[in-house]
């Protein structure tokens, strides 16, 4: 039976006839497809019944609870809850029908995992990592798809259609591309990290002696206050464009932080020569502010991806304490690095979080004669 869309109050919001017919034809379509008049209500109120098919292609047909979820996945409901809170995801009331297919099947997945001997909370932790990352490349692709699906003029139904399309075509592509570019990381990971015979002896594989290096934008909180948001974020972009240019395998790309990158490399040597290139990349950028580096060489823990302890903090600190366009590094990195760069004492430094002053060198590349 045809609903009265106009009478349900569903096209009270639009400007025109032409508008008011896509959405009654749109609405027609999600209908008939099996979505109820309350569930397209809020659709409308919310502002997204042109993502309503992206959204049941994505998720299915709602048909569980977390509750039952979890009882037919064979996982504790608590578990199954915090697996969803460190992915990042919203946690609904346990007792709201609003998970699919897909979700019952990784909440199996979840109990596989765990069928497998791996600590609940170092498995919440590795979730922690993948949402993060996950939630970043989401936005990153809603940001490249942008341009190509959203045109001016375009109605609601044909916006569906569009958002519909695409999704089928590029979802499977995805899926592949992710997997592909895990697999890569992980046989890069196998093939450069340098595991200890006391690491594999002990079982621990996350503390080692580490090169550890920040580099940042001299004034970039300063130029916040004078530029729109949008031209400060292409401009740390850029930084993080340049980060990626001069890392070179094993030296790494960690993490991001607004103006900041943080590289790593077993090899302080390595890692020297990217900071240097990194600052001479930056001078060569006209539209860029001048960059900073410090490096430091020591004992570091890695925790799921991420690194932690006073050699980490000395490079922050170091960083800090740079001057625009150069690279400061700690005694440990001049004397393991040793020949083939220029070195120059930049005396003793006084770093909040360190007891005694630190020895610091200023390097750069050895003048071509």
């Amino acid at each position: 039976m045809a609903v009265d869309w106009e009478a349900e109050g569903l096209l009270a919001d639009l400007p025109d006839e032409s508008a008011r017919d896509a959405r009654r034809r749109l609405l027609d379509e999600l209908h008939d497809g099996g979505c109820d008049v309350e569930e397209l209500r809020q659709a409308v109120d919310e502002e997204r019944l042109a993502l309503v098919p992206l959204e049941r292609q994505l998720g299915g047909e709602a048909r569980y609870t977390a509750r039952e979820m979890a009882e037919q996945a064979g996982v504790p409901l608590e578990w199954l809850l915090a697996s969803r809170r460190s992915l990042g995801l919203a946690v609904p009331d346990p007792d709201a029908r609003v998970f699919g297919e897909d979700d019952l099947e990784a909440a199996r997945l979840g109990r596989k995992v765990r069928d497998a001997g791996f600590e609940d909370e170092h498995v919440l932790d590795a979730n922690r990592v993948l949402g993060r990352g996950m939630a970043r490349y989401a936005e990153a692709l809603r940001a490249l798809s942008a341009d190509v699906l959203l045109e001016p003029d375009a109605d609601e139904l044909e916006l569906a259609h569009r958002f519909d399309a695409v999704a089928k075509e590029l979802l499977p592509l995805a899926q592949d591309w992710l997997r592909h570019v895990f697999v890569m990381h992980f046989r890069q990971m196998l093939r450069h990290e340098a595991v200890t015979l006391q690491e594999r002896t002990s079982g621990r594989s996350d503390e080692r002696t580490q090169a550890i290096a920040f580099a940042d934008l001299v004034g970039f909180t300063e130029l916040g206050e004078s530029v729109a948001v949008e031209e400060l974020g292409d401009v740390a972009s850029r930084l993080t464009r340049l980060a990626e240019e001069v890392t070179e395998p094993p030296v790494r790309l960690v993490k991001t932080i607004g103006d900041a990158v943080m590289l790593v490399a077993p090899d302080p040597k390595d890692l020297v020569e990217a900071a240097v290139q990194l600052v001479e990349r930056g001078e060569a950028a006209d539209d860029l502010p001048p960059l900073r580096v410090g490096v430091a060489f020591g004992p570091a823990a890695n925790h799921w991806g991420d690194w932690f302890g006073s050699t980490v903090n000395l490079a922050s600190r170091l960083t800090a304490r740079a001057r625009p366009g150069s690279v400061l590094a700690a005694e440990e990195v001049r004397d393991a690095v040793g020949d083939g760069y220029a070195w120059s004492s930049a005396g003793p430094k006084k770093l909040k979080g360190f007891s005694a002053p630190v020895k610091a060198y200023r390097v750069r590349r050895e003048p071509v004669a």
